[in-house]
């Protein structure tokens, strides 16, 4: 009695429709992700050889909608909010201070804050606002 051999069977992974699942997912996320852009003045600076990159970093006071204050991300009181402005401009160059506030928001407790900020030593505040993106006439 003869033996038969076995047929082998050739295991193979066609990685190819991954490969296109994968650029497919790629492509989907990049065109579906949003992309802020902060409005402003287009310009073209002129080239220098000795400009130095600036290292300054924003000032800013986040105003929530249930009126609690943040100072560069950390909340802080309106007791405090007078000292701990001070101590963060002293050590800025840039003594300008950005006030993001909720959209509901109390208008009586924007000014105060913006009082405090001058009372501490701002040379310039900066209300910050979101760009409606809409049909311009």
């Amino acid at each position: 009695m003869e033996f038969e051999e076995r047929k082998k069977v050739a295991t193979n992974l066609n990685i190819a429709p991954l490969i296109d699942v994968i650029f497919l997912l790629l492509i989907f996320f990049m065109l579906s992700s949003h992309f802020v852009v902060d409005p402003g003045i287009k310009i073209t600076l002129p080239d220098s050889v000795t400009a130095l990159p600036r290292q300054e970093k924003d000032i800013i006071v986040f105003i929530t909608e249930d009126d609690v204050l943040y100072l560069d991300g950390e909340e802080v009181g309106m007791d405090n909010l007078s000292t701990e402005l001070k101590i963060k401009i002293e050590d800025s160059q840039k003594k300008t201070v950005v006030i993001k506030a909720d959209e509901k928001v109390d208008l009586g407790l924007a000014v105060k804050v913006m009082d405090l900020a001058r009372e501490a030593g701002s040379e310039g505040l900066v209300v910050s606002a979101k760009r409606e993106y809409g049909d311009a006439e």
